[in-house]
């Protein structure tokens, strides 16, 4: 009938390209953004633990020569916060503690005490590998006995509930980032079996004019290879631009930002595109080769 819509009939054979590197990009996106989100709750973790601090408040009798050996010990101690770009120990006045106070709560205790009951201390940042409530035990032992420290002190129950919290947070995302790895590896998986499948006869008719297994599976694989990191490519960017884009929307994300980390998960991202493509493809072509004519029909 004239001017009647035909379809033009799809080449035999022909491969889906465009809809198998949108699905290996989509799948590998999700894992890229969960990777994301993993990464910066360890950073928000670490933060949280760095910040973490014991008070060692100092006699009122310690002279300044006592206290900066005190002060000395502490900087060469092995439980102190191995980071260079931050003030790992800080000395309070009893002075300036008192200025807080007031300017914190608006009351000045000093006029009905008659005299400043604070002391001089020193707050220290603990490396998290010391988190732990034994560690945390000993080294209050060990800075009591020092000569001129009064008292140390650090809040138990916080320190445990951070610690706990942490741990229940990183198995969840452990056991979620698990079940997602397993099936985006089923997606990419089962992509490239049905691409495949529209080469079925391709792939048989190159194994009965006698193409070796190895001759028919190479080229397959090669280009399986060359969609997945172009996929992977893909992911990476669009991660990426989410990455700027939130920074750019929420300025404290950066504080979160781990630039090392990021790379090696982009970098993975990639790897795992090319991997999973191409072991997918191999499985499938040798299933193929496998069948008989009445199965490939």
């Amino acid at each position: 009938m004239a001017g009647e819509y035909t379809r033009k009939p799809k080449k035999l054979g022909s491969y889906p390209f465009i809809s198998v590197v949108l699905s290996i990009t989509l799948a590998l996106f999700v894992v890229g953004l969960f990777g994301v989100l993993l990464i910066y709750s360890q950073e928000l973790g670490r933060m949280v633990k760095e910040n973490v601090r014991i008070q060692v408040y100092l006699k009122s009798t310690i002279q300044e020569d006592e206290r900066r050996l005190l002060e000395k010990k502490l900087k060469s101690s092995d439980f102190i916060l191995k980071d260079s770009t931050r003030q790992r120990i800080v000395f309070v006045s009893r002075q300036d503690a008192a200025k807080q106070f007031i300017q914190d709560t608006g009351e000045d205790f000093q006029k009905f005490l008659g005299e400043n009951p604070l002391r001089d201390a020193y707050l220290v940042n603990v490396d998290p590998a010391f988190h732990d409530k034994k560690s945390l035990a000993e080294i209050k032992t060990r800075l009591e006995k020092e000569k001129g420290v009064f008292q140390v002190y650090y809040v138990e129950s916080l320190i445990e509930s951070i610690n706990r919290n942490m741990a229940k947070i990183g198995l969840v995302l452990l056991g979620i980032a698990s079940v997602l790895l397993l099936v985006v590896v089923l997606l990419i998986n089962n992509t490239l079996r049905l691409a495949l499948f529209s080469q079925r006869f391709l792939i048989r008719s190159m194994q009965l004019v006698g193409a070796t297994r190895f001759f028919i599976q190479g080229p397959f694989i090669l280009r399986s290879m060359l969609l997945g990191a172009l996929a992977g490519l893909i992911a990476c960017g669009m991660i990426y631009g989410l990455i700027r884009y939130g920074h750019a929307r929420v300025e404290e994300l950066q504080l979160l930002e781990n630039k090392s980390r990021l790379l090696i998960l982009l970098a993975s991202l990639l790897a795992m595109g090319i991997f999973v493509a191409a072991v997918s493809t191999w499985r499938a072509v040798s299933r193929y080769l496998k069948l008989s004519l009445d199965e490939l029909y």
